[in-house]
């Protein structure tokens, strides 16, 4: 198996206490070396100051890169504008342009539609100063009607000047591998960085895949539910599980992991020990 390459994402940190769990997790996860952190963005651009504000603060150490979430929701192009230039001018190249959520009761998105146009103005407006991520569902976006319409849109934003993506979780690695197949034969050739959710609480889980769509397997849920309220043993199950599933990924040429760590250390280090160790 190759050598495991990771990155982690965290939620912006906005209470005290929120931001000495912050600092606890990344001084830990930092010693894993990973390639980036990046930093999420709230639906409707809600902890834009929030999100600025941690994403300095992680960059004052020299490494790693400090990947900053961007949705159309974060305001007026003026704003976006604002803010870019604030972290260009902070050392900070590297964007991760997302569509993001809509707000509840929010009828539509802002002043962009789909993360392409938000690509297509961050490179009017800035030329190639920005490295440019953006996100991708390889078991479909729950929007998306089709999976050929997901694979047009995710292609659109690489044609506009993506430059690596990264999925949302999944726990099947075949759906993947068939996703990254699917795009090569549409020429779509960035890398594709599997999202990887660490599985520590089964209705937290549970909900999550609601939220994005992604699917968990009747036989997993089944497990997972047979634990009961046994936290301990649903966290030991979730860590082998997905353990193997990014062995799997990693074998068959993932080109490294990124985890979705909710700001959180220890499931997510004792899966990097198991690949590393």
């Amino acid at each position: 198996m190759k050598k495991a390459k990771f990155s982690f994402e965290f939620f912006p940190a906005r209470t005290d206490e929120q931001k000495i769990v912050l600092q606890n997790t990344q001084e830990k996860l930092r010693q894993l070396n990973p390639d980036f952190f990046s930093v999420t963005f709230g639906a409707g651009g809600s902890t834009v100051e929030a999100t600025a504000e941690t994403v300095l603060e992680l960059k004052k150490h020299k490494t790693p890169l400090v990947i900053p979430h961007l949705s159309c929701m974060g305001g007026t192009p003026d704003s976006i504008k604002v803010l870019l230039q604030k972290y260009l001018d902070n050392g900070i190249k590297h964007i991760l342009a997302l569509r993001g959520d809509v707000p509840s009761g929010m009828g539509s998105v802002g002043y962009f539609r789909h993360a392409n146009e938000l690509i297509e103005y961050i490179k009017t407006e800035f030329d190639n100063e920005f490295n440019i991520t953006v996100g991708c569902y390889p078991e479909i976006h729950p929007e998306s009607t089709t999976k050929e319409t997901e694979l047009k849109y995710f292609k659109q934003k690489v044609e506009t000047g993506a430059d690596q993506a990264i999925t949302q979780f999944f726990f099947n690695a075949d759906a993947y591998f068939s996703y990254v197949d699917e795009c090569q034969k549409l020429g779509v050739t960035i890398p594709i960085i599997p999202g990887i959710m660490p599985i520590t609480n089964f209705s937290n889980i549970n909900r999550f895949c609601g939220f994005c769509g992604a699917e968990m397997p009747r036989w997993l849920k089944y497990k997972l539910e047979s634990y009961g309220d046994d936290r301990k043993s649903i966290q030991q199950y979730g860590t082998e599980f997905i353990t193997k599933l990014c062995e799997q990924l990693l074998e068959g040429g993932a080109p490294s992991l990124h985890f979705y760590t909710l700001n959180r250390s220890k499931a997510t280090l004792d899966i990097a020990n198991n690949l590393t160790g």
